[in-house]
């Protein structure tokens, strides 16, 4: 099979939430359209898979959030306290779109008041010849202990950053990262499988979602090709 990479449409859903002519919540959303010859039975799922989780999330989450800063907005007026609008934006980046496979992840950001807003990561990783999410376990040998390779690997990186001068990370990291290592917190890229950790798994706020790139080897983390989709 021949190398291709999908085309991508991004669409943007902007918009604010007004009450009582007060702007309360702007927010804006990008989701990806992906447009292939080929799989194009698993395409049109994968896009509408997209687009009914965006149309969730603007129904019932930002529904929940209006409702919210309403509660907000009558407080600070009641006791003169200045107006926070909400904010909400959800961006999304391709980080492998090669041969089969397409992997992304996307950064949720929330304000909801406070001194700072959150920022929130999921990703995707799909085998378009597989027709199916790609797991973990499918980047590694069968029976094979991938979370005690990863972590261990993982709390390497952090001790040779440490050794370096740059410590950006809680006293007790090593505990945290295997207390809060999610098999679902990964994606690809052309050198490897990306680990990430949310805000406050590992280490402060200031030092932001923190990842670990671990590099694809021959026989232990599987380079992603159409052949070895299971």
């Amino acid at each position: 099979m021949l190398p291709y990479n999908l085309d991508i449409i991004e669409n943007i859903i902007k918009g604010e939430l007004v009450y009582k002519d007060e702007k309360l919540l702007n927010y804006t959303i990008k989701y990806p359209q992906f447009v292939c010859d080929n799989y194009k039975v698993f395409i049109y799922k994968l896009n509408e898979y997209y687009k009914i989780k965006n149309d969730m999330y603007q129904k019932v989450h930002l529904s929940e959030l209006f409702q919210m800063s309403i509660a907000d907005y009558e407080n600070a007026i009641a006791n003169d306290y200045p107006v926070r609008p909400y904010e909400v934006v959800t961006e999304y980046t391709v980080t492998l779109n090669q041969d089969c496979f397409i992997s992304l992840y996307f950064d949720n950001y929330e304000y909801t008041g406070g001194a700072h807003g959150m920022t929130t990561r999921t990703s995707d990783t799909w085998s378009l010849e597989g027709r199916k999410r790609l797991t973990l376990s499918d980047l590694f040998p069968d029976d094979f202990d991938y979370k005690k390779y990863l972590t261990t690997d993982i709390i390497n990186q952090i001790n040779k950053e440490i050794s370096e001068g740059n410590n950006v990370y809680f006293d007790d990291y090593a505990k945290l990262v295997i207390e809060n290592f999610n098999v679902n917190n990964f994606y690809l890229t052309p050198d490897g499988i990306v680990i990430y950790f949310q805000h406050y798994d590992i280490a402060p706020y200031s030092s932001g979602i923190r990842t670990f790139t671990i590099p694809y080897s021959e026989n232990v983390v599987m380079k992603p090709s159409c052949s070895v989709a299971k």
